[in-house]
């Protein structure tokens, strides 16, 4: 028994740990590796068919692994701050978590099991840890990339496509589930000889627009209610491009399907939408409200995309042209972005098309195509605004690494929105 123990012991990314008190519905095992993602799911005659694949660790397993594989950082970071290396804590910890689909993976060739062509992958990735200290919280430890690869631990991997909510929900209920117990427990786990306590926050933020809207039960992406953020309607938010302030919550999306599941106020199901603003499914996992810089990059350069279209047909003089006219204008964009900035369309709109667009030289080569001069300095100054509030939301710290263009962002954004107005009512 004794060997058996030292054995354990000595195995890579075994780290035996407890929960004080223990996890509602976890196993007490500390033993675990890699299971199948279908395990303990509860089948019901009438439950959905999920017939697929799925590989996952559990939840506070790999948070331990991860934790563990910081171990020098953690001990490093309290001697920095001339803590003592013996210090229990509590310590508390910043998980960031993510997930998105993988696009396809299918097997081109040979004669593997049929499964679906698509995968989604859910990580999370250690944000901060801090420790009480006194009545300090002092914080030892931060990532430094956040979005990098290297510091994403996966956790859980599926072949089905994001878009099929029940299989997408199911594999997904158990991870929830441990979160859930998780949030209510502390971590015991021995490092460097001592044994220390860990509480965890979750930070649900590696989601695009796309899953957002699939977790937190809100219509699908060309709904009325454009936002994920707050209650606009598309006509709301045209009519109004500055002031706007996060509003929607896991919690009230949770108590707005319970009213469109039982409509206590007997209304019809447009009275009823309006009511509970485009909450349509259960909320199943909890997002914290934001946008991902890649999405706002793709956001705006379809946008700028569209205005570019715009100029070139003169727009602001015509604004009924028929839809044959208006592809002639995209035509004639793509050919001058392929010729000039080497910018093919069939990879529009994806990030680094993006990005690529969004440059005061793409923006030199699309007024060699329009005819006004007034109209060239209008969308060179669209595109500067832009080019100084992209650094804003693309850095870690904005404060840190751009707290000038921080501090005229509000100024920035705002006449930026006033610009995009002119655009928009010249374009009718």
């Amino acid at each position: 028994h004794a060997l058996r123990t030292a054995e354990k012991s000595l195995l890579p990314g075994y780290h035996p740990f407890e929960w004080k008190p223990p996890l509602k519905n976890v196993s007490s095992n500390t033993e675990v590796g890699i299971i199948d993602g279908l395990s303990g799911l509860q089948r019901l005659v009438d439950d959905y068919p999920v017939d697929t694949i799925a590989k996952r660790f559990r939840y506070d397993a790999a948070l331990v692994s991860a934790l563990m594989d910081m171990e020098e950082d953690i001990l490093e970071g309290l001697k920095s701050h001339d803590l003592d290396d013996y210090l229990k804590g509590p310590f508390t910890v910043v998980i960031k978590e993510s997930c998105d689909g993988m696009g396809d993976v299918s097997e081109k060739h040979g004669c593997g099991p049929a499964v679906p062509e698509k995968a989604v992958r859910y990580s999370f990735t250690v944000m901060t840890i801090t420790v009480t200290h006194g009545n300090e919280s002092i914080r030892i430890f931060e990532e430094n990339k956040p979005n990098s690869e290297l510091c994403c631990k996966p956790l859980c991997l599926m072949l089905a496509d994001e878009s099929d909510h029940e299989t997408f929900t199911t594999i997904l209920s158990p991870l929830v589930a441990e979160r859930k117990a998780m949030k209510n427990s502390e971590l015991v786990l021995d490092m460097g000889g001592i044994p220390r306590n860990f509480n965890f926050i979750f930070r649900g933020t590696g989601y695009d627009e796309k899953l957002v809207r699939e977790v937190e039960g809100l219509e699908a992406s060309g709904s009325t209610y454009i936002c994920t953020l707050c209650d606009a309607t598309r006509l709301e938010a045209s009519q109004n491009l500055v002031l706007h302030s996060i509003t929607r919550s896991h919690a009230e999306n949770l108590e707005r399907y319970e009213v469109w599941r039982s409509n206590p106020y007997h209304e019809t199901v447009d009275e009823l939408r309006d009511r509970v603003k485009g909450v349509s499914a259960k909320p199943f996992i909890e997002t914290v409200p934001s946008v991902d810089a890649l999405h706002c990059d793709i956001g705006n350069a379809a946008e700028f995309y569209k205005i570019f279209q715009f100029e070139i047909g003169e727009v602001y003089k015509n604004s009924d042209a028929p839809k044959e006219e208006r592809k002639r204008w995209q035509s004639m964009l793509d050919k001058h972005l392929r010729k000039k900035m080497n910018l093919k369309p069939v990879t529009r709109m994806n990030g680094n098309f993006s990005r690529r667009l969004m440059s005061k030289e793409t923006v030199e080569a699309v007024c060699e195509l329009i005819k006004s001069e007034d109209r060239h300095e209008a969308l060179r100054e669209l595109m500067d605004l832009y080019l100084k509030m992209k650094p804003v939301w693309r850095s870690s710290c904005p404060s840190k690494e751009c707290p000038e263009l921080l501090c005229q962002y509000s100024f920035n954004s705002q006449r930026f929105a006033e610009l995009q107005l002119y655009w928009h009512s010249s374009s009718g």
